[in-house]
């Protein structure tokens, strides 16, 4: 579709939302969560969701779209992603703003971008979705872990074994199309070149900076009381077994006040996974040629980076 859209990708605790926001303030434009937790009600610190009054840039308040739009037990994927957010595009642009994409999750920036290709619809498998939840309770992760690892062993390499929807999902992907997810994504992943008007930009920084702000992060979560958030959804009913309370850090904390860890195990562990996270992340987004990356640590400042990346985007959209 015809677009003018900038989106802001790349590893996690880069500082993706501060430059989108000064983007979105320069550029008059609204901010489009390209996240796959951020959608839900309550679960604020741990996907580091933007909070009432950080969205206020030079006394102006930035519209943010496809934040707490549902509840932690519905569902959320690259589908309804797209869908939504193509919508929300065309809006923005009908009313002569620029919409500002941000957030690390890789198939759903492609999904708008080109070069995603849409697995089979679960619903289709739905016998063997629960006879996999049954072995899952009877075997534990380990043994639907093993199972993907000998028929998908790259996409088990990617898919920590406590993720245990995705682990269920690219066992039903094999039994639906007798492919695995690998080779499926991989045949869908041409990438090809972005219609004009679409500036991919990437922030990128030296790894031991990186992983010393998500270690900082992790820290301020605690501080902010990450535990409480996470007791409070369990206390509503969001049960451990969710996606949504699978995701990176919630299904930490869960363990710790289920008694599985200690709390200073569960933080180490979050650090742990999350740098693995962001290394992921990292590989993903490499691979596509079509992102201008820069590096913010070596920035001096916010407002330095800002304008590097307002050249570009003034190049890119409106070089007519």
């Amino acid at each position: 579709m015809d677009k003018k859209l900038i989106v802001v990708l790349g590893p996690t605790a880069t500082g993706k939302t501060a430059l989108s926001l000064e983007l979105a303030s320069a550029l008059d434009g609204e901010i489009i969560s390209g996240d796959s937790m951020q959608v839900y009600r309550g679960m604020d610190i741990g996907t580091a969701k933007i909070r009432p009054g950080q969205a206020r840039i030079n006394g102006k308040e930035i519209p943010h779209h496809l934040i707490d739009i549902l509840d932690p037990d519905q569902e959320y994927s690259v589908a309804h992603f797209k869908l939504m957010a193509e919508a929300l595009i065309r809006e923005i642009n009908d009313r002569g703003k620029t919409p500002v994409i941000t957030g690390g999750t890789g198939l759903y920036i492609n999904s708008l971008c080109g070069g995603y290709l849409f697995l089979p619809d679960s619903g289709k498998a739905k016998d063997f979705r629960e006879e996999k939840e049954r072995e899952l309770a009877a075997s534990g992760t380990e043994e639907l872990h093993k199972q993907l690892r000998e028929i998908d062993a790259e996409a088990a390499r990617r898919i920590h074994p406590h993720d245990t929807y995705r682990v269920i999902r690219a066992l039903e992907v094999h039994h639906l199309t007798g492919q695995t997810m690998t080779a499926i994504r991989e045949r869908g992943q041409s990438l090809p070149p972005v219609s004009g008007g679409v500036l991919l930009c990437g922030l990128i920084m030296e790894r031991d900076m990186l992983y010393q702000r998500i270690n900082e992060r992790v820290e301020g979560m605690m501080k902010e009381g990450f535990v409480e958030e996470v007791e409070g959804l369990l206390a509503r009913g969001w049960r451990r077994e969710l996606r949504s309370m699978r995701a990176l850090g919630y299904r930490h904390i869960a363990a710790f006040l289920a008694g599985e860890m200690t709390k200073a195990q569960a933080v180490e562990e979050m650090k742990r996974d999350t740098r693995h996270f962001a290394k992921r992340q990292l590989t993903w987004f490499l691979r596509d040629k079509r992102i201008k990356w820069f590096d913010a640590g070596k920035h001096s400042t916010l407002r330095d980076l800002k304008e590097a990346v307002l050249k570009e985007a003034r190049d890119v959209l409106w070089e007519e």
